[in-house]
């Protein structure tokens, strides 16, 4: 959630400027450019905030160096997969490289780097090396590590990258002749690859000129089809502008009382974002990996928009709805409309039914809510509760991992029969939960942060 807190502000800045300057998209209006620049600056480097985020969430206590290691993680990969360095490895023209290099910069990339920078930070920061290469003891060892670790990647992804996008694009002109079908499959994967970023190989098939279909360029252009153009991306509004606000709503209604206020503030900016801008990765992002089976969902009723709007024929472009009525190759623009409010509904009652159903974790229903923020620590002696928290969970040999949300303590153990509860409850704590055999949270409320400090000195 960490990246995902920066997509809001930026959507909302770039929606206004679009606002601002409708037709030139800054063209006419140096404040609508700025706006529109400034919150692409935080949209156009998602991966680079998901190299960052994924580096500092995975790593054992959320230390900058881990951050710092999947930056260097993200820069060898992003410079040693350039399409420039590609083609001087391989002895060739720039114009003869696989044109996936060209799209190397994306969240799936993020994430890898990010896992390669924490792995390498929770692995070797505790490195002791010889006097004569002492100043890189401990944690100034890891960028160096993870540079080495990096360099292997790279060499992996040189040769699977390729097969990865390729497979992508050939899967995309595979169901080209498929019609609103074809729509609606393209639709349904679009949203599937968006967590990894992969979806632009999709798009490039369908959107641009990989395949000769061009969708986007033929219907402003009015070299298309009319009543054909526009069907790869029509569907798309019925869900940006009015299903994915109606579950964002549905997302507040369900959420824990004491964290609606939370959840308000992300799903509204987000909510915004999609309607105004049809930036929907702040809203998706905020979900997807909280509930991939709710994703999941969401990614079956865009492609269930995308053949409805294919078959009846609806026609609109991308990338503001309002721009488009004018457009050569438009057909019933505003039938989006009546689509978009029955969609708002569908999506709103299905949202709301699998969330409460199936339990899913959408914003304000995580299982660290702040709903524990009433309990409260009987003992503010915080070395003395660790202490006694430690003795309960068997000792510092029996702790694997400590970590701590915002209301418990997140210890990871090797023996679970060494656990004694009423030990630690002792200790004044508000309860203990055990998840899985080598898991123990304890809840601690507000004041874990101190608490889990000092059960980290007791445990060196």
């Amino acid at each position: 959630m960490l990246p995902v807190a920066c997509l809001p502000a930026a959507g909302i800045l770039m929606g206004i400027g679009y606002w601002i300057d409708p037709t030139g998209w800054g063209a006419n209006s140096a404040i609508a450019a700025f706006l529109i620049k400034a919150g692409g600056a935080i949209i156009d480097n998602m991966a680079i905030l998901f190299a960052i985020g994924v580096g500092v969430g995975m790593s054992d206590d959320h230390e900058g160096t881990s951050a710092l290691a999947a930056l260097v993680s993200w820069l060898m990969i992003q410079t040693m997969l350039s399409s420039g360095v590609v083609a001087m490895l391989k002895g060739i023209d720039v114009s003869q490289v696989n044109p996936a290099f060209g799209k190397i910069n994306n969240q799936f990339i993020g994430i890898v780097s990010g896992l390669i920078g924490s792995s390498c930070y929770n692995r070797f920061k505790n490195t002791t090396l010889p006097d004569a290469l002492s100043f890189f003891t401990g944690k100034r060892s890891v960028a160096i590590v993870t540079a080495l670790f990096s360099l292997v990647a790279c060499l992996v992804l040189f040769f699977v990258w390729p097969i990865i996008y390729t497979a992508l694009v050939i899967f995309g002109k595979g169901i080209l002749g498929l019609g609103a079908v074809g729509a609606g499959i393209y639709g349904f994967f679009n949203r599937l690859l968006i967590p990894f970023g992969l979806h632009h190989a999709l798009n490039s098939v369908f959107w641009f000129d990989v395949a000769g279909v061009n969708d986007l360029g033929n219907f402003w252009t009015g070299k298309g089809i009319l009543g054909q153009t526009g069907q790869y991306m029509t569907g798309f509004f019925p869900v940006m502008m009015f299903g994915l606000p109606a579950a964002a709503l549905a997302m507040y209604h369900t959420a824990k009382p004491g964290r609606k206020k939370q959840a308000y503030g992300l799903l509204l900016a987000a909510a915004v974002c999609s309607f105004f801008t049809g930036v929907t990765e702040p809203l998706e992002f905020a979900f997807m990996f909280l509930a991939p089976g709710l994703y999941l969902i969401h990614a079956i009723l865009t492609g269930i928009s995308l053949t409805i709007c294919a078959m009846l024929p609806v026609r609109a472009g991308f990338v503001d709805w309002f721009l488009s009525f004018k457009a050569p190759m438009a057909v019933n623009p505003l039938y989006i409309i009546p689509l978009g409010l029955i969609y708002s509904l569908i999506y709103y009652i299905v949202f709301r039914i699998a969330i409460l159903k199936f339990n899913f974790k959408t914003p304000g229903r995580e299982d660290d809510d702040l709903d524990e923020s009433v309990a409260v620590l009987k003992n503010d002696n915080y070395e003395f509760v660790a202490s006694i928290i430690l003795d309960g969970v068997g000792g510092k040999e029996n702790v694997v991992s400590i970590d701590n949300c915002i209301t418990r303590l997140r210890l990871e153990i090797k023996d679970y029969t060494l656990v004694d509860e009423k030990k630690i409850k002792s200790s004044g704590v508000a309860g203990v939960i055990r998840p899985g055999k080598t898991s123990v949270q304890v809840v601690v409320g507000t004041k874990v942060q101190f608490v889990a400090e000092e059960f980290q000195k007791l445990c060196k």
